[in-house]
């Protein structure tokens, strides 16, 4: 991720750690469906609540990890974490196209509006793609844009911090996921258009599943 964004991300979550606003464009993790024994992963998992949540849900068996590039968001998950004494999580500080976990390692992948932040969003689905084990699911829940970013936004590190300048359009956004090896992907949640910044934006929550032939799922394409 350029590092301007970076700190741009770093300074605006780790500001916002303490406060009681909703950061997400979406629920994911109540489409999740995880079930016990799962490794799970939360992508942008902020202070860290659907980590717990998800912890609670596979249960001793199971594990979740939580990677996020916020110090401040990281720091506020640890602490929840131990005040709870939920012990199967673990939360790791990374950019998103290079996650600190094994090829073939997670059951589940989630994330909530934190893909379009990332510079590198084709390495991002990649490394989803690599880090899940065939039959591994993604619930993701991000934003696409009606129309290109101006080029005057496209690289402001604050404008992309703010959850919409690094957006990508739909068309865009589903050849990234084909390219990376996610061939039929199941649209959740889709929300009519509404105004961000200086442009259009759809959210929306997607599923797919890496090589789907091994699971038993019914999806209808990008």
């Amino acid at each position: 991720m350029d590092t301007q964004i970076t700190s741009a991300i770093n300074v605006r979550y780790s500001e916002l750690a303490e406060s009681s606003c909703c950061l997400s464009c979406g629920g994911a993790i109540n489409h999740s469906k995880a079930s016990a024994g799962e490794v799970c992963v939360d992508l942008g998992s902020g202070r860290g609540h659907d980590v717990l949540r998800l912890a609670e849900t596979v249960g001793p068996e199971g594990f979740v990890y939580g990677v996020d590039i916020s110090d401040g968001m990281l720091q506020k998950a640890q602490k929840n974490a131990q005040k709870l004494e939920v012990t199967n999580v673990e939360f790791r500080k990374s950019d998103l196209e290079q996650l600190p976990l094994d090829r073939d390692s997670v059951n589940l992948l989630i994330s909530n509006c934190t893909i379009n932040h990332a510079k590198d969003k084709q390495q991002v689905w990649n490394e989803v793609y690599r880090v899940l084990l065939d039959g591994g699911r993604f619930v993701v829940s991000d934003i696409y844009s009606l129309q290109p970013v101006p080029d005057e936004y496209r690289d402001d590190p604050v404008a992309v911090a703010e959850c919409w300048a690094g957006s990508v359009t739909r068309d865009v956004y589903a050849a990234q996921l084909e390219q990376a090896g996610f061939t039929d992907v199941t649209i959740l949640e889709e929300s009519d258009a509404y105004e961000k910044g200086a442009i259009e934006v759809v959210s929306w929550t997607i599923l797919g599943y890496k090589n789907p032939k091994v699971c038993s799922c019914h999806s209808k394409s990008t």
